[in-house]
Order: structure tokens, then sequence, then C-alpha cells
């Protein structure tokens, strides 16, 4: 069998690294959820949740979790600190409500993008939070905006199996915010407006 070009390895990692997929673990039995990664070939999960526990599903906490995905051949890394929705900084709350434009803009953010991305270079990797619809979710209207901005091309689990696109939450995101034309300002008041009302509170 002939060798792949260097080229064509190159371009095969790029088009790889424009994939970048998010899930929420719901109220998943732990076999749901592995099956819906499965489905998606997904093979590291990025745990984007501050607090990395669940009162209502223990499976899903850090340690449990972290050996069940270990246990099914799957990566696990916990970037809660970098892109979690629950800012220890009291500068990253506006009227006490976490500003997703405010954390995006800062150094451990952009940290926690550049980790995420560098995994997709070699791994399908999918951040994981706990909502089940993306649109209430940070991951999708934080970090999936921030990686979408920068060329990826990001695809939110969802819990039939399906999946969305990110340009596809936008279309929701307009309509559900007043039918806005579709302009970038839009756009960027319809993340914002979505933000304040799912974003956590201090």
């Amino acid at each position: 069998m002939r060798a792949l070009s260097r080229e064509a390895v190159d371009s095969c990692s790029l088009l790889r690294m424009s994939a970048v997929f998010t899930i929420g673990h719901s109220n998943h039995s732990l076999a749901r959820f592995l099956e819906l990664l499965a489905g998606a070939g997904i093979e590291m999960v990025a745990d984007v949740r501050s607090a990395p526990v669940s009162r209502h599903a223990p499976q899903f906490n850090k340690a449990a979790l972290s050996k069940s995905l270990h246990g099914a051949a799957i990566s696990y890394a916990f970037l809660g600190r970098e892109l979690g929705g629950r800012p220890a900084d009291p500068a990253l709350y506006t009227d006490g409500i976490a500003d997703f434009e405010r954390m995006a803009r800062t150094t451990l953010f952009r940290e926690g993008l550049k980790r995420v991305t560098t995994d997709a270079l070699w791994l399908r990797v999918a951040l994981m939070c706990s909502e089940k619809d993306p649109l209430d979710c940070h991951r999708c209207l934080l970090a999936g905006r921030a990686l979408a901005e920068n060329g990826h091309d990001v695809r939110h689990i969802l819990a039939d199996g399906g999946m969305i696109a990110q340009k596809d939450i936008e279309s929701e995101l307009l309509a559900a915010h007043g039918g806005l034309a579709f302009e970038e300002d839009a756009v960027a008041a319809a993340y914002r407006e979505r933000a304040r009302k799912i974003a956590f509170r201090r």
C-alpha cells in the first residue's frame, strides 16, 4: 500500500482539526452516554464543568467518569478551570451574571481553547457539560461560539443521537430572539441575550 504524502497527511490533520463536538450528560445512564459518544466516534472528552460533580447522576462525577471513559478507550481531560461557566474572578460577572463575552477575552479561556484545538489535531474531541440542550449551556454559547469564530466546525451531539451545527444554533437563536436579520451584530446580540438567561448567577 502506498504511503500518504506529507501534504496529504497535513491536509487530513487540518480536516480533522476543523471539527469539534459537544455533548451534555443530562440524565443519561452511563451506558447511553457511552453509546452517544461511540455513535459520534468520540475519542476524547473535555469536561468543561466548573464543578465536575453531579448529585443526581454520580456516574458523571469526575473520578467515576474518568474511569468509565478509560474503560471505553476514551481519553478524559478536565478543563473546567479554563472553559467552565462559573468563573472565580468577580470581574467576569456583570450584575452578578457570568459574562461570557468577558470570559472569552481572558488568557485562561484562550489557553483552554488552544488545548482543545491541539488535541483535536489527533483525536475526535467532545466538550462535555451537564445540560441536555446546547442552547441552555455555555459549552455552546461560549466555547462553541469561540471555536466557530476561529474557523472550527462545531457540532453538538443531541440526546437522540442526532447532531446540530453551531451555524444552525445561530439560526435558532435569531428566531428565538425576535427574528433579527442574519447579520453579525444581530447574531452577537442574540448570543448575549440568551447567555444572560442561562449563565451562572452568583
